[in-house]
This record gives structure tokens, C-alpha cells and sequence, in this order.
């Protein structure tokens, strides 16, 4: 039995520069070739927007970055956004008013997700390149339009799958590019959310399938990219369960939203929103606006995304995946095994919950005919170390080797939200969903 224990200073480091594919002694070059500041105007200011691409960019990279404009159809929670990042550039409610105004090099998309595909499209044909929270979108035909767009207006879509970019998530990709295993045959995957994480889906616009696509794409279209990058392959056909058992019509108490409930001192799911000030700002001061109530009821009867769900799926170059996401479990995290011709690679990830967590994370890698060994990657912030790596890449070093092949595009985003349409779609149906009968995106084997 082996232990690999590796230092986290200097693991990050070498993590970091290793996947934006910058030696020590080209950065001056690079951000050389950056002089100039690119412009970027945000459509959609809410918790994720001003949180993973507002605060910290303005921070990190406005020496190579200026925002020109931010647009909500909430005009308070866009004022509110342009004094939580300190910035000096217009607001707008007209997201075409601000194209045609600001003209930004850089669109950022962080609306809700059905309306992504309406941003993407109206941005590149008014000459911006996007960068979009993921999902891409919500169903295949919006998906097609976004392929033709990018293709007709020479524009290009990034699409921002932030779990790449962990040193852990990397580690696995590395292991099985190195052959760790032998060929993989098959993957057992499992998520689990938290009844607090988890919960959160269902007390807001998350809650209905018509914005969201469901879990099976917000959430899950994480979880299917990881796979597709993983395995280096994409999705062939899908077969799925789902139902939704525990929140929505199931709680035998309801109210409108936490704050005015009166089952407050009972429900085990009560949040009080007015603890948390960023949200607060953002959401509870600006509900005048638009009557949005960020603390919704888990348990409201208009839900109907689901909670528990599983698909097997089939991948172009055989191989087989075994995949659930729970979203009423004891602590966060998930299980996931590679098993191999020559091995077993797996981990055990617990994020947050009852159950003690480590400062890393760990990999057990087992050969057939051999030693097991424990991996233990150092935990960072920002989903695994992903979100700060991520956004050197979009913001820093652009077009810096893509070492791991961590950068997504158009195809990435879309292979990733047709497993959880193929999965939503197979669910309400009862039959087997081919990849290729929803898109003219035919399936590849192996990634080019």
C-alpha cells in the first residue's frame, strides 16, 4: 500500500501553470499580448454573476479587463450589482440597448437558464464573443441555434465547466490518459446533495422545469462534462428514472417563502435569507421590482423538477455509466469508479454536512496484480480550485496551451446538456434516447 501525499503550495503551483500551459519565463509575453483592455458587459446580476464573474474579475484582472455594462430586467438588482463590484459603467434593462451602446468584446451570460440560448445568440450576431454559465441551454432546439450562431457569425462560445480546472478532477484525467487503469470499460457515479445545497434548488427558479431544464441539465450537465472530458468521448444514448418524492407536493406544510411562513419554527427546511446581507441586497431589497422571492417554499405545489434521479449511459467508444443524483442527503459530495482492464480508480468526495471533512482530497488507485495507492490532493477554494484557474485562463492567458484540454466550447456545452435532455426526456417517456436524434452533432468516439 502506497501514499502519495502531495504538497499543496506547490501542487497548485505547478497545477496552475502546467494548465494554462505558461512556463515561468513566457508570462511577461503573455501578458504582453494583453495590453489592451477587452470589454465586457454581463447580462444576468444575481448571486452567480456578481459572485463568480463580477467581484473577482473586477479584482483579479481589471489591469487587462474593463466592464462596460451590466443588464438584469431587475433594474435594483443591476444597480446593486454595479456597487457590489465598484465599477462605473452603465445599467440596463434592454439588453440590445446595451450591445448597440457598450459594444463589449466579451459578453458574460448568467441569467436563468432558459433564457441563455436568446443572449448567446442576439451577443455573437451583435459582435461579441460569449462566455456562458453552463448549462449552455435548456433543450435541443435552442441547443441547434446556438451551433448554427456561433457557425454563421464566426463568433465563439466558452462554456464555463469551472469543475476542470480542480487539481483533484485534473488528477483523475492525468491517471487516466496515463493509462493508470488499462482501457476503461465502465463508470459507477453517484452525487449527492446536501439538504441545504440540495434544498436550495427547490426554493427558487431552479424549482420549475420550464426555466431550468430540471436538475438533470442545471446541475447534472456538470456532472455529464465531466464524464465527456474524462473518458475523451461523448454520449451515444441515454436511459433514465426519475421522480419527485420528497419536496414540492410531498411536504405535508407550505407557505409562500420562508419569511412569512408560519410553520417557521417546525419545518426543518426554514432558511432566514436575512442572515445572509449579500443576498439580501441583492434579492430581498429588490423584490418591489420584479415580486422574485429568493426564499421560496421547498414545498410549494408548482414544482416539478425532480429529486432523485439515475441513467445509465452509453458512450460512442463502449463505454458503460451507472449515474444517480440525490438531492436530500445528509452531507454533499459524490462517489465516482473507474473500472479498468488492468484497474480500479475511484473517490469519495464529502463536501460539506454531518461527516468530517478532510483538508484534501483522495484517489484510490488499484491495479489488479498490484499495490493500492492513496492520492491525497489539498483542498482549495472555489469549487476545488477550479473557479480562480478557470478565470486566468478566460481573462489572463487566453490563449495559453490548453494542456488537459480543460477549455470548452460550443460542442463541450452542448454534449453535456443533451445527456441531461436525452436523460429528462427518457424519463417522461420510458424509452431509450439516442444522442444523435436530437442535433446534427453526431457522436465521437474518441475527441479529436
Amino acid at each position: 500500500m502506497e501514499h502519495t501525499i502531495l504538497n499543496r503550495r506547490d501542487f497548485l503551483q505547478q497545477a496552475t501553470l502546467a494548465a494554462a500551459g505558461v512556463a515561468l519565463s513566457t508570462i511577461p509575453d503573455v501578458l504582453g499580448a494583453t495590453a489592451t483592455k477587452r470589454k465586457v458587459a454581463m447580462v444576468g446580476t444575481g448571486h452567480r454573476g456578481t459572485g463568480m464573474w463580477g467581484t473577482p474579475v473586477v479584482h483579479e484582472f481589471s489591469d487587462v479587463i474593463e466592464f462596460v455594462g451590466l443588464c438584469d430586467a431587475n433594474i435594483g438588482r443591476a444597480e446593486t450589482a454595479k456597487k457590489m463590484l465598484g465599477v462605473t459603467c452603465a445599467v440596463y434593462t434592454d439588453f440590445e440597448k446595451m450591445m448597440r451602446e457598450t459594444k463589449p468584446d466579451l459578453l458574460i451570460v448568467t441569467t436563468v437558464d432558459a433564457t441563455h440560448d436568446k443572449f448567446i445568440i442576439k451577443g455573437m450576431e451583435m459582435g461579441a464573443d460569449i462566455i456562458t454559465e453552463k448549462p449552455m441551454t435548456t433543450d435541443e432546439g435552442k441547443c441547434q441555434a446556438i451551433l448554427d450562431a456561433e457557425k454563421r457569425t464566426g463568433k465563439k462560445v466558452t462554456v464555463t465547466f469551472n469543475y476542470r480546472y480542480s487539481p483533484h478532477r485534473q488528477k483523475i484525467y492525468e491517471l487516466l490518459r496515463a493509462g493508470a487503469i488499462g482501457k476503461v470499460t465502465s463508470v459507477d457515479f453517484h452525487w449527492y446533495l446536501d439538504t441545504r445545497h440540495g434544498a436550495d434548488y427547490f426554493r427558487r427558479w431552479h424549482r420549475l422545469k420550464e426555466n431550468s431544464g430540471s436538475l438533470w441539465v442545471h446541475k447534472a450537465s456538470h456532472h455529464f462534462d465531466l464524464l465527456n472530458w474524462w473518458l475523451e468521448s461523448e454520449p451515444a444514448s441515454v436511459y433514465a428514472q426519475a421522480a419527485l418524492e420528497h419536496y414540492g407536493k410531498n411536504g405535508t406544510v407550505r407557505g409562500k417563502n420562508c419569511r412569512t411562513c408560519d410553520h417557521k419554527a417546525t419545518c426543518p427546511f426554514y432558511w432566514d435569507i436575512t442572515k445572509d446581507n449579500r443576498l439580501v441586497n441583492l434579492y430581498v431589497n429588490n423584490e418591489q421590482h420584479d415580486g422574485y422571492l429568493r426564499d421560496g417554499c421547498v414545498f410549494k405545489e408548482d414544482i416539478n423538477i425532480y429529486d432523485k434521479m439515475a441513467a445509465t449511459i452509453q458512450y460512442a467508444n463502449g463505454v458503460n455509466v451507472s449515474y444517480s443524483l440525490t438531492t436530500y442527503s445528509p452531507y454533499e459530495g459524490y462517489r465516482i469508479a473507474f473500472n479498468g482492464t488492468q484497474g480500479r480508480l475511484e473517490a469519495w468526495i464529502k463536501e460539506t454536512g454531518q461527516m468530517t471533512i478532510e483538508p484534501y482530497d483522495e484517489l484510490m488507485l488499484a491495479k489488479n496484480f498490484g499495490a493500492v495507492e492513496y492520492i491525497k490532493i489539498p483542498q482549495a477554494e472555489g469549487h476545488g480550485g477550479g473557479d480562480a484557474r478557470l478565470r486566468d485562463k478566460i481573462f489572463r492567458n487566453p490563449n495559453s496551451a490548453d494542456t488537459f484540454r480543460q477549455s470548452a466550447g460550443s460542442r463541450d456545452g452542448a454534449m453535456a446538456i443533451l445527456v441531461g435532455i436525452a436523460a429528462r426526456k427518457s424519463a417522461e417517456t420510458g424509452q431509450s434516447i439516442k444522442i444523435a436524434d436530437l442535433t446534427d452533432l453526431k457522436p465521437r468516439a474518441i475527441k479529436a
